[in-house]
C-alpha cells in the first residue's frame, strides 16, 4: 500500500527516492500550493480569541505552515481551547460530591416518607466533564492538523541531508 504523498521538496531533502529531473519539474509544476496572503482572524472571534489566532499565526507563518485556507480551521481550534478552558475552570469550581436526601421507603408515625442523607457524585460534574473531554478532543485534534503538538511536528520536520564527509574522500580519491 503506497504513502501518502510527499512534497518533492520533502523528498528532495531525504534524499532516498531518486528521481529524474523532468520528474522533479513535473512534481513541482503539479504541487498545490494555497496562498497565504489573507491569513487573518474571522470577525465572527471574540477579541481575545483574536489575540490568541494572531500568535498562533505568527508561529507557523515562522515554519511556513500556515494559508489563507486554514484560517477557519484556526478559528475553530482557538474556539475550542477558549471553551475547554472555560468547562475546566467551571468544573474546577465544583464539589465532586453532593448529599442529597434520599427516601429510605419507611414512613414516620404520621405518615410521611422518611429520608436519609446519602453522597454522591455531582450530576453537573459528571456532564461538565464529558463537555471538558469533548472539547479536549477538539484542541487535540486541532493541534495535531497544524503541528502543535510535539507527534505532529515530528512528522512535519524536514530531515536535513548531510553528506559523509568520509563518502566525499573516497570518491575523490578514486576519481582525482
Amino acid at each position: 500500500m503506497a504513502g501518502q504523498r510527499q512534497p518533492i521538496e520533502l523528498i528532495k531533502a531525504k534524499g532516498k527516492k531518486h528521481l529524474t529531473k523532468a520528474e522533479i519539474e513535473e512534481r513541482e509544476r503539479t504541487e498545490v500550493k494555497a496562498p497565504a496572503d489573507k491569513v487573518t482572524a474571522p470577525a465572527y472571534l471574540t477579541a481575545s480569541q483574536k489575540k490568541t489566532f494572531k500568535k498562533i499565526v505568527k508561529e507557523l507563518r515562522a515554519i511556513d505552515l500556515i494559508a489563507n485556507l486554514d484560517v477557519d480551521a484556526l478559528a475553530r481550534l482557538v474556539i475550542a481551547q477558549e471553551k475547554y478552558a472555560e468547562v475546566t475552570a467551571e468544573l474546577n469550581r465544583q464539589p465532586l460530591m453532593v448529599t442529597v436526601d434520599v427516601t429510605t421507603g419507611h414512613k414516620d408515625e404520621s405518615g410521611n416518607p422518611v429520608f436519609r442523607e446519602v453522597e454522591t457524585v455531582n450530576g453537573e460534574v459528571e456532564r461538565l466533564a464529558l463537555l471538558q473531554d469533548r472539547y479536549f478532543r477538539q484542541c487535540r485534534q486541532g493541534a495535531a492538523d497544524f503541528g502543535l503538538t510535539v507527534s505532529s511536528r515530528c512528522r512535519l520536520v524536514v530531515p536535513k541531508r548531510q553528506d559523509d564527509p568520509k563518502e566525499e574522500n573516497r570518491f575523490k580519491k578514486k576519481f582525482a
